[in-house]
């Protein structure tokens, strides 16, 4: 892991040279593809050092990592035409990416927790810098005050568990603590990155306020970090997960049902798609909260369904907010009769939204309703009701974008990059054809 971290100090120095946005593009890539090299046939932890090291689902959210932000760059054509503040942009983006990987690739639980606070900071910044409107700012309170609320009592729980085990390596953390102040203390921080309903208010106002990249990493990665947290710390907590988690897995169903209604009275295309990602996490987070082998292996399957689904989702958007300048559902229209080849990237992404095969959304979901009708059989009619209602704000975002009558702005509708279509094939393709590697979904546990 320590050569992938050093080759990142070393790509510092080119994001401050001249004309070298798309070769930092480029290293990120290459870093994706020597990652890809270094799976082996053991899934256990490999590439061990005093704190670094991996197991299989650190790799996969490492390597998601470096795939998600080179698609960052690649997307981000807009600031590199206007060389304004771009090398910062390549800095940021590489210090997120530093921060992330670090988070994914420890052993101890407090350096867990330091680089998990790092990653808040150049997605801020990202934010602030490069959003669209004033009210970026509140969408950069909302995200700071979330964090840090939830963080602080994470961090007195960190302490105490280490006078408890001795060590706060993850291997050694494998107690039973039946206590209901300290598991909230835990995993109060996870739930509101994951996020759950009733703590999700941040996400909506900070994707509708940030930048295409900043959206991508939020969805892509940032809810991420809080099921891989969930997943690595629960297992401390099995006796009193067990007798309290009914109470989450609750809210996270029903809340993702009203979040399904809340995104059919959508006008704005970004913040439809960030509602859909309240409802998918909050289907994951339940799978997770069950604690069988199911709900972890099906939860880990839907993060990286999700990040890549949501991620291509949001470049879309992107794409016609670059044309259009405008977000809104009633001037995006008729796009069919000016973009035929977009709208077929549009009814892809979607139909993969929507759990449709052979996307990776549908084995997710297969294995997460495994697990929650096996723990208990009324929530088949939450399950049921997400299911239809994510097909129908599927449909309607679609159908609304691609038919109708054309705005006249559409008249200036300039051409589709080659870019723009590597990007979303980028998207699609590992979303589709990861399914055939399903067997890695089932052996985290």
């Amino acid at each position: 892991m320590v050569k992938y971290i050093i080759m990142m100090i070393f790509m510092m120095p080119l994001c401050f040279k001249k004309d070298m946005f798309w070769i930092n593009q480029f290293y990120y890539f290459i870093l994706a593809f020597f990652f890809v090299l270094g799976f082996s046939g053991s899934f256990f932890f490999a590439s061990v050092g005093y704190i670094w090291g991996c197991d299989l689902l650190g790799r996969v959210m490492c390597l998601l990592t470096l795939w998600i932000c080179a698609l960052m760059i690649l997307s981000s054509g807009k600031i590199y035409k206007n060389f304004f503040f771009s090398n910062a942009f390549l800095f940021m983006n590489l210090f997120l990416v530093f921060s992330l990987f670090c988070a994914f690739c420890t052993l101890d639980l407090f350096i867990f927790y330091l680089f998990f606070e790092v990653s808040l900071i150049p997605t801020l910044i990202l934010i602030l810098g490069w959003g669209y409107q004033p009210e970026r700012i509140q969408a950069g309170n909302y995200l700071f005050f979330y964090t840090l609320f939830a963080s602080l009592p994470m961090m007195v729980g960190i302490f105490f568990l280490g006078s408890i085990f001795g060590s706060l390596d993850f291997f050694f953390l494998r107690g039973d603590i039946n206590n209901l102040f300290l598991y909230f203390c835990m995993s109060f921080v996870f739930l509101i990155k994951t996020p759950m309903y009733l703590v999700h208010l941040w996400l909506p106002k900070a994707h509708v306020e940030a930048p295409v990249a900043g959206s991508m990493i939020l969805a892509g990665i940032m809810l991420k970090l809080g099921g891989y947290g969930l997943l690595r710390v629960l297992s401390m907590f099995s006796t009193v997960g067990i007798l309290v988690n009914f109470i989450l897995i609750s809210i996270s169903l029903v809340g993702g049902v009203s979040v399904s209604l809340i995104c059919l009275r959508q006008t704005d295309i970004k913040s439809l798609i960030a509602y859909s990602s309240v409802a998918h996490m909050g289907l994951a987070l339940s799978g997770i909260l069950t604690f069988n082998c199911w709900g972890f292996c099906g939860a880990f399957c839907m993060m990286v369904a999700h990040a890549l689904c949501s991620s291509g989702l949001f470049c879309l958007a992107n794409i016609n907010y670059e044309r259009l300048h405008s977000r809104s559902l009633f001037l995006n229209k008729g796009l069919l009769s000016v973009a035929p080849n977009l709208s077929l990237w549009w009814f892809l992404l979607c139909s993969s939204n929507m759990a449709a095969p052979p996307s990776l959304n549908l084995l997710g979901e297969i294995m997460l309703i495994n697990s929650l009708v096996s723990w208990c059989y009324w929530t088949m009619i939450s399950i049921a009701m997400l299911s239809f209602f994510s097909a129908c704000y599927s449909l309607y975002l679609y159908s609304y974008t691609q038919h109708g009558k054309f705005y006249l702005g559409l008249y200036s509708f300039l051409p589709i990059q080659l870019r723009e279509y590597l990007l979303l094939f980028l998207h699609w393709v590992p979303l589709n054809l990861l399914v055939l590697k399903g067997e890695y979904f089932s052996i985290i546990v």
